[in-house]
């Protein structure tokens, strides 16, 4: 059932392989992919499902604040193109909208029934539970009045949701029960141990200063 006042945004850049599950599993909400130039059927993909498509720099920072710019609802979703919400998110994210002094996430989970994955979603788990610190392929509920008194979405090429999850604070991140199941296909092509050990190493270059375009380089193997 539509969450009347929720929009949803979705960055995307050739994700015409994950883009159709991420839409069947949210219905007839209002939808907004924040297209980066793909060159495979991403737009006509999110067009179909009756999304509606806005094209825009690349770099999720930049997507996302075009896909808020055109968005409708005062309630914003932010959710990456390869994450697949679960049955019961809409009850979850009514809940959750009770709320609007505090900015939402959901449960991290992958689609892979490997040893490795349930060992990373325990340490995701840790990481939102003990440092209030969740990635953007956990999703974002958070209200506009909320997102512009923290400064709104900058449009950083990388880091852009650990950006906003610092400027909102702990005191102002909630957890959802609901799972957020992201496509594990990165971790088993490159590696469970190596892709989280670069990850934790752009983190900690954020966190000492460096700049978001040079992590860029060096997330993309081109440092």
């Amino acid at each position: 059932m539509r969450i009347e006042g929720l929009s949803i945004v979705i960055p995307a850049l050739n994700a015409a392989a994950s883009l159709p599950g991420t839409l069947a599993a949210l219905g007839t909400q209002d939808i907004v992919v924040a297209d980066a130039g793909s060159a495979d059927a991403t737009a006509a993909v999110a067009a179909t499902a009756g999304a509606q498509v806005v094209q825009a720099p690349r770099g999720r920072g930049s997507q996302i604040a075009a896909g808020i710019e055109a968005a409708a609802g005062p309630w914003l979703l932010l959710l990456h193109a390869d994450t697949r919400l679960s049955p019961g998110w809409q009850e979850a994210v009514r809940r959750a909208m009770r709320d609007p002094s505090r900015a939402w996430h959901f449960r991290f989970a992958l689609d892979d029934d490997s040893p490795a994955a349930r060992r990373l979603e325990r340490a995701v788990a840790w990481r939102c539970r003990v440092l209030r610190l969740p990635y953007g392929d956990q999703g974002l509920l958070i209200h506009r009045d909320l997102l512009r008194a923290v400064g709104g979405m900058r449009p950083l090429p990388l880091m852009e949701d650990v950006d906003l999850v610092r400027r909102l604070g702990r005191s102002r991140i909630g957890a959802m029960e609901v799972a957020a199941v992201t496509s594990a296909a990165r971790f088993r092509r490159e590696g469970y141990l190596r892709r989280s050990a670069r990850n934790l190493f752009c983190l900690a270059l954020w966190f000492a200063g460096v700049s978001p375009a040079t992590i860029q380089k060096l997330y993309r193997g081109r440092g």
